[in-house]
């Protein structure tokens, strides 16, 4: 089952901190987008996108304490009997982000936390 990297986040305690920094070492846009504490990178990549969000729990206990990928995949339901069936563990179960797609986290066999995002038609035109 393929899968694409599209999706990077930097979890930070301290948003406003942590964009000073990735403005000044890289040079990265940051555009404010949904939530409080939620901004958009602009120019990481192309076909890539970034965000600069506060840091958050996944599910109880489930809290992502570094930087989280995610990849773009074309049928979420497959992937997710795929994860099960590889032995993985769905920590947080699908949630659509309007304008975006469906977005599911999972741990892998080695105790990794990973996105799992099915984009919607014409995310990456």
């Amino acid at each position: 089952m393929p899968a694409t990297f599209r999706h990077f986040a930097i979890n930070a305690d301290d948003t406003v901190r942590a964009r000073h920094f990735y403005e000044d070492v890289f040079g990265w846009r940051f555009d404010p987008w949904g939530p409080p504490d939620f901004y958009q990178i602009k120019n990481a990549g192309q076909g890539l996108l970034g965000a600069l969000q506060g840091r958050r729990e996944l599910a109880p206990g489930v809290r992502m304490a570094s930087y989280e990928v995610s990849f773009g995949v074309e049928n979420l339901k497959a992937t997710i009997a795929a994860i099960e069936a590889g032995g993985g563990r769905i920590v947080m179960p699908p949630y659509r982000i309007e304008g975006v797609g469906e977005l599911i986290y999972f741990e892998d066999t080695e105790g990794n936390l990973v996105g799992a995002m099915q984009y919607d038609p014409g995310v990456f035109d």
